[in-house]
């Protein structure tokens, strides 16, 4: 697929993962359409932004937008549907790590709401937008959790076990057309998206991470060489998801093992290793 001259909308652009796109997307000479929650943060990460050729009709732009709300999407189709879209990035999320007995109901909902239903929406929304282009991408970040359930995690991994299926059932709907879809999992990430508690039990377990820049390399990369379909990033986190689709017993007992330590750290509110800032903080995605 040509990123040069295209026009990308990426939802979640302010995150970690998401400032990166942003980036990476430029630099490869794309324009981006910014949205977010915050306009002056959105704005400001414009600005950083490698600036279009001079004869661009439009620059990059930045939209504060509440993807909950039925209007906003709404408006935000709207003002796309003015334009011609090549790529729509779903990369907008949240998660909170917590027991199921002790998680707050609303937030148990918000994630499967922002996580799920908010990108079905919006790759409805903007199918008819993409299918006018001869070229045209949907692309999904979910996460390794949407491939291996994970204890704390329960309506995050629901939410990303239903992107990943629904991006496996679009992508096959949509073969007979121009528009493509690839859905990515990135491992744990370094993103200000997780509480403390998180870092703390990644530090306690020994968990894998990467860094933001190097997720949305590996996203810019599939996208232009068109490898589309399903990637699970990082090694072993990629053999572990196939263990966990073909023996997942295996799984259950490596997770059971860990699950004192899961405990430990989803029951505390203060168990932070003192070596621990926030600005090394580790997420599924986003």
């Amino acid at each position: 697929m040509r990123i040069r001259d295209s026009t990308v909308v990426l939802t979640g652009a302010t995150g970690g993962i998401g400032r990166q796109l942003a980036s990476e997307f430029a630099k490869a000479g794309a324009r981006l359409i910014l949205v977010g929650r915050d306009q002056v943060q959105l704005e400001a990460l414009c600005k950083t932004l490698p600036p279009l050729p001079s004869g661009a009709l439009l620059g990059h732009q930045a939209m504060a937008v509440d993807l909950l709300s039925i209007s906003c999407r709404r408006k935000l189709r709207d003002l796309c549907a003015q334009q011609d879209i090549d790529l729509l990035i779903n990369n907008a999320g949240i998660n909170d790590f917590n027991l199921l007995e002790d998680a707050d109901p609303e937030m148990l909902n918000r994630q499967i709401e922002l996580n799920l239903t908010v990108p079905v929406l919006l790759a409805q929304q903007f199918l008819p937008l993409l299918r006018r282009r001869p070229a045209a991408a949907i692309v999904n970040i979910g996460s390794a959790f949407g491939s291996i359930g994970y204890p704390g995690y329960s309506a995050y991994c629901a939410s990303k076990f239903g992107l990943r299926g629904f991006s496996e059932a679009l992508r096959r709907e949509l073969a007979d057309t121009s528009v493509r879809v690839l859905h990515v999992a990135p491992r744990a990430t370094r993103t200000a998206l997780n509480s403390d508690r998180m870092v703390a039990m990644n530090e306690a377990l020994g968990n894998a991470m990467d860094d933001p820049q190097q997720v949305a390399r590996f996203i810019l990369h599939r996208v232009r060489h068109d490898r589309w379909g399903h990637c699970v990033i990082g090694w072993p986190e990629r053999l572990y998801a196939w263990i966990n689709a073909m023996l997942p017993a295996l799984t259950d007992g490596a997770l059971r093992k860990q699950l004192p330590v899961i405990r430990r750290f989803a029951a505390s509110e203060s168990t932070v290793p003192t070596n621990t800032s926030n600005s090394d903080l580790r997420g599924e995605n986003v």
